[in-house]
């Protein structure tokens, strides 16, 4: 078996242009590193309704200049001649590479190949899709994930409200196919002919999304991080531009740096990844802490004194300010299965639409059909996708234009002497307290979570501590409108109302626990700290108890 990983790796050199791969591959196999080879040459990168997303380095379960060209030679084959692409990248290691190989390949191929001028944020890339009203686009980034990985999102094209939003099957399994009808790259004719586009994309861009309702309250000081990545410039420009002060930066994160070395993560939610916001607007005594994740489509809201706000906390009063601000019957807000269960009540309340989709932006987009006008939509994972009566700017997560919504709500709450923790009490109020948390189990072997969810189905649970399961839903053959994906829904009776969802997670190898509590509260309620308390310690127990339904990694 090591010998024929080994004949693929001779078979890659012969194909691999980039100096670093080769280098790395020769070196392993000159060491006679047969598992090393067999990390690499033993699988591939799958080509999904995500893309691509993988570690950097030589071989086909690897991201490299040979897997990207393959990708975009696939993605040429399934546009055909003449289709017009427009290519985004972020500031991790070798995306501006992959970007400049995927123009090349695709002007070969007859494509028109348009690329952004610089590294700019996933939302970028999405609007300039539809504004130059091309047939696909693609983005070279790993948004979030660990520093030594990246990833190829493609996005579909048109001139409908969808234009600019992330492929859905069966789009995924005939690129894939595509993909692997490509022979070796030395193969594949490249073009020089093709297009970088001027600063107008993004004052493009800025144009829509500051055309959002943002209200007329400017006063608000705040401290926002780009977590080394791509977000600042765009930001700060569009704040500028809507009149909002210009947010005080965390220094030693405003800077695009590949190896992300400030955080363990580059995600505002994982732990310690905040501390420099929030240590940041301590001194300076802001407001508002604001954070990007590296690709800028993800948005973290912070506030002093009380930390990190949650997607589903944020997601509510970004709901009830665009409906409040938004008219029309037509409209329709979107969640998904694994959210907080409070936007069909904020929905109802206002008399639209709630539609529920499986988890990503590529389903949430796309919710409430024709004759729906899809004005705000989101997922508990810090995504949030704004519209306004004048329409959508973006069919895709936007974690700029969701700063500046959050930033106007929170100047206009400060108008009034609240802040946005008064405005969550309003809501809970009038929704029920609604807390949500997260438990994941990260393991080494993906097999292991199809097992533990095959376990889940053979031997169901009647009971999570001192709950009891009222109701179980399994996602797993589709039904109501969704498609069949692997997740299982507990709803709960006990010391307060609640559900639990167990889902594996499509971009790492996690089995991830997705659980609330809700608490009803009397309209009269002066004081929420005391139920907020014994919200968070039930809370906390429902978690411990959800760890059992984990397998033993």
């Amino acid at each position: 078996m090591g010998e024929s990983y080994r004949e693929q790796a001779w078979a890659w050199l012969e194909q691999d242009p980039d100096p670093k791969t080769r280098e790395e591959l020769s070196g392993l196999l000159e060491a006679g590193a047969d598992a090393a080879l067999a990390d690499r040459f033993g699988a591939r990168l799958e080509f999904g309704t995500a893309g691509l997303r993988g570690a950097l380095g030589a071989g086909p379960n690897r991201m490299n200049r040979v897997t990207v060209m393959r990708a975009a030679a696939g993605v040429a084959r399934w546009l055909g001649p003449g289709g017009t692409v427009v290519i985004g990248f972020d500031a991790r290691h070798r995306s501006a590479d992959f970007a400049r190989d995927t123009a090349a390949v695709l002007s070969g191929a007859g494509c028109t190949a348009l690329m952004l001028p610089r590294p700019l944020p996933t939302p970028v890339l999405a609007h300039a899709v539809r504004a130059r009203g091309a047939d696909a686009g693609i983005m070279v980034t790993a948004s979030h994930n660990p520093p030594e990985d990246n990833g190829y999102k493609v996005v579909v094209g048109g001139s409908g409200p969808d234009a600019g939003s992330q492929i859905v099957p069966p789009v995924d399994s005939e690129i894939s196919a595509a993909i692997d009808a490509i022979g070796p790259v030395t193969g594949l004719e490249l073009g020089e002919d093709w297009t970088v586009l001027g600063e107008d994309v993004v004052e493009d861009y800025l144009d829509a999304i500051t055309r959002l309702p943002l209200g007329v309250d400017r006063d608000i000081h705040i401290t926002y991080t780009p977590m080394h990545g791509v977000g600042a410039q765009t930001l700060r420009t569009a704040f500028s531009w809507a009149g909002f002060p210009a947010p005080r930066l965390v220094l030693e994160q405003a800077a695009p740096d590949p190896s992300f070395p400030t955080v363990s993560f580059p995600n505002p939610e994982e732990p310690g990844a905040m501390d420099l916001a929030l240590a940041t607007s301590r001194r300076h005594g802001s407001e508002l802490i604001l954070a990007n994740d590296p690709d800028a489509d993800r948005l973290a809201v912070a506030l002093p004194g009380h930390g990190l706000l949650t997607g589903d906390e944020v997601g509510g009063l970004l709901a009830e300010y665009v409906l409040r601000n938004t008219s029309g019957a037509d409209r329709v807000v979107a969640t998904t299965i694994v959210s907080a269960s409070l936007l069909p009540k904020i929905a109802a309340d206002y008399g639209v639409g709630c539609a529920e989709t499986l988890t990503g932006f590529k389903w949430l987009a796309r919710a409430g059909g024709p004759g729906r006008r899809n004005v705000f939509c989101y997922e508990e994972a810090l995504g949030y996708c704004l519209g306004g009566d004048a329409g959508r700017p973006v069919a895709d997560k936007d974690g700029i234009s969701a700063a500046l919504v959050v930033t106007a709500m929170a100047a206009e709450a400060k108008r009034e002497g609240r802040t946005l923790l008064d405005l969550l009490d309003d809501q809970a109020r009038r929704y029920g307290l609604h807390l949500t948390t997260q438990r994941a189990l990260r393991v080494d072997d993906v097999a292991l979570l199809r097992r533990a969810m095959r376990r889940l189905r053979a031997e169901p649970p009647d009971h999570l501590g001192e709950w009891s399961i009222e109701q179980t839903e399994d996602f797993l053959e589709g039904g109501d409108g969704l498609p069949g994906t692997d997740a299982v829904r507990y709803r709960l009776a006990g010391p307060t109302e609640g559900r639990v969802t167990l889902r594996p997670s499509g971009t790492e190898p996690k089995l991830k626990a997705y659980i609330e509590v809700v608490l009803p509260v009397h309209p009269d309620t002066a004081d929420l700290a005391p139920l907020r308390a014994r919200a968070g310690e039930h809370l906390a127990a429902l978690k411990e108890a959800v760890a059992g339904l984990f397998p033993k990694a």
